[in-house]
Order: C-alpha cells, then structure tokens, then sequence
C-alpha cells in the first residue's frame, strides 16, 4: 500500500514537471500501470516512450519501450533495465531518462531535472473505500490539466485501435512473446537487445494487420516463440510464373504449396540485416546461392537500411525469385540446402561485392 501512495506521488509530481506543454518532454498519459510521454528532440521531432509498470514495482524499474526508430532513444531507454534500489522508482526513472536522451541528441537539460523530487509523508494503512476515494480525486484533478492533442489522443488510444486489427490466435501470440520478455526479464536472462525486440514486436504486429499476411500471400511462425528466428512461407508468387506452376506440382507431389524462408535476426537488427536463406525447396536460379543463401544487395550491409519493413522484404523476396526465373528442382538431392553451407556461400557473396561492387542489369532485363 505504502508504495502504492508512493508511486501516486510520483506520478503526480512527473506530470505536473513535464506537463504537455513542456518545451522537452511532456507526460501524456500515467497511471499506476502505465506511463505515456514524448521526448522532443531539437528539430522538433516526437518521440513517443511508453513504461509498464509491473507487479514487482519497485522491487524491479518500470519497463520502458518505445515506438521511435532513433537508435538514440532505443540507447536511452535501454540503459533505464539495469537500475536497482532508489533508481527503480518512476520519479528517478523519468529523471535519467531526460538526462540522457538530453545527452544523446544534445539538448538542454530542462532545470525540472534537478529540481524534481517527492516529499514522501508517512503512510497510513488505507482502507480500500479512502483509497478508490484519492483516485476519483486524481480522476478529478486531471479534468483541470491542459486538452490533450490529436497526436496525444492517438497515442493513447494506438494499442486499443490496433488490437481490434488482430485476430484472437496473433493477439494471443503477442501477449504470449511479451509474457515471456517480462518472465525473461525478471530472472535476468533477457535475450537479444531491447531496441531490437522492440523493433521486431512492431513488425510482427504489423505483419499481423497487413492484407498481404491476411490474404495468404505468405505466413509467419516464430521458432521457438522466439522473435529473432521466423519461418516465413510464400505462399503466393505471380500466377504467370513457371515458379507458380511448379508450386502447383509441388503440392501434387509432396502436399507441399508454399517457398520456405528462414530468417534470423541479431541484436543489432534494425541497423543489421537479418540473414535469410531458402530452407525448401530446391531451387535453380532466382539468385539463391549455394546452401540455399540469397544473392540480393538488400541483404548485405551495404545495401540495407533501417528503415526497411520485414514485410517489404518478404515481398522484394518474393518478387526478385520469379523475377530471376527461379524453378523448383524435383530432383535435387535431399541436405541441398544448409545453415552452414547458406552462411559460407553468404560471407564469399558480400566479400567478392565489397570489393568489386554490384552489377546492375540493364533496364531491357527488367
């Protein structure tokens, strides 16, 4: 109870600093269980962050994720998951995470920084009525703060708008991933890197809601419920194709309809591509190299970028496959394609086009 009335204090304290007004960050929504705010930058970028509390609060920091793709704010957001004692408590929390995203983009430190803090008062025991009586009272006194803004109001509501695009088996796959990353957390054996997890939760989520993934242009299923490794089936190429027909073949043959890719992510991903190679079946052309590794520029560091959805490369895949008149070899000997093999033939692929760049066909070829 007492960090219960610990925690109100704090959040009152947070959001009457950073109001939503506030030249540097603005607290747009908070709550016991969850805070909403948004960092601006000094071009006057957004940045929304989001924090959850959890039922080991403060025993464990809040923690924080956010929708921005600066590796700025993935940085700072990520250092407030190694905190102990005091530096758990939302009020500190608030206050380093200013401090360094101030730090990282090189902007003023607001004075609410240093001067922020709580006068905590002796607790009493509460009894439940009193209690839901102070958060009508805080319920009230937020009525008075300033109007949210449309950017706001979208914010809040963003989870609840997006939820409704899913179907109940991929909601259920998303709490389940983010079930885990809490129990993760909390033994201290978390994986992976925050703004990558971040990062490929949104793109799951995203692929989840996209007519490409609804219509059954291709699938997606995590190995392991782990988000750094997907098994993705293409399920549907250019119908015009003699990789479409073939696939119609492969479906008589082994009851199979579908182009299966692995794709493993690290924990530098977005800023690293993921490494992505043809499982099965065995292809001739389409540029997919010895071991079943892809020969497309957009894989490779030097071709790549941050800003490329995983769904955007499912379909370039997809595309480029039918494009270099891929077929399916009915005849190819079973362990054709392997790990080892994708990755050896992958590493001879970047070094030969670092050293000697990419050839681009000319416009005639398609």
């Amino acid at each position: 109870m007492a960090c219960l009335n610990v925690l109100k204090q704090e959040i009152k304290a947070v959001e009457a600093a950073f109001h939503k007004t506030h030249v540097r960050l603005q607290i747009v929504s908070a709550s016991v269980d969850e805070l909403t705010c948004k960092f601006v930058d000094t071009t006057g970028r957004k940045h929304i962050i989001h924090a959850n509390i959890t039922e080991t609060y403060p025993q464990s920091p809040p923690v924080w994720f956010s929708e921005s793709e600066d590796a700025k704010v993935s940085e700072a957001v990520s250092i407030l998951a190694s905190t102990s004692g005091l530096d758990n408590h939302l009020l500190y929390q608030v206050k380093m995470l200013v401090r360094e995203l101030c730090n990282l983009f090189s902007a003023p430190l607001p004075p609410e920084v240093d001067t922020l803090m709580v006068n905590i008062q002796p607790m009493k025991v509460v009894e439940a009525e009193e209690e839901s009586e102070s958060e009508v009272e805080m319920e009230d006194e937020d009525e008075d703060e300033i109007p949210l803004e449309m950017e706001d109001i979208e914010a809040i509501s963003k989870k609840a708008r997006q939820d409704e695009d899913l179907n109940t088996e991929h909601l259920q796959v998303l709490e389940r991933l983010k079930a885990n990353q809490r129990r993760d957390y909390m033994k201290g054996t978390v994986s992976g890197s925050v703004q990558a997890t971040d990062r490929l939760m949104k793109e799951l989520r995203d692929i989840y809601k996209s007519p490409n993934f609804k219509s059954g242009a291709y699938q997606v299923e995590l190995v392991n419920d782990s988000l750094y490794e997907w098994n993705v089936k293409i399920q549907r190429v250019d119908p015009d194709s003699p990789l479409a027909n073939d696939l119609l073949l492969l479906r008589e043959r082994e009851g199979k309809d579908h182009i299966l890719l692995s794709f493993m992510f690290k924990d530098t991903f977005p800023f690293d591509p993921p490494f992505v190679r043809m499982v099965h079946p065995v292809l001739s052309g389409g540029y997919v190299l010895d071991g079943g590794a892809l020969c497309m520029e957009l894989m490779t560091p030097q071709g790549w970028s941050s800003a490329y959805t995983v769904e955007a490369v499912i379909l370039q895949i997809s595309a480029t496959l039918v494009k270099g008149k891929a077929r399916i070899k009915f005849d190819a000997p079973k362990g054709t394609y392997s790990l080892a093999r994708a990755q050896s033939s992958f590493r001879s692929l970047v070094h030969i086009h670092e050293k000697n760049g990419w050839f681009t066909p000319p416009q005639s070829d398609g």
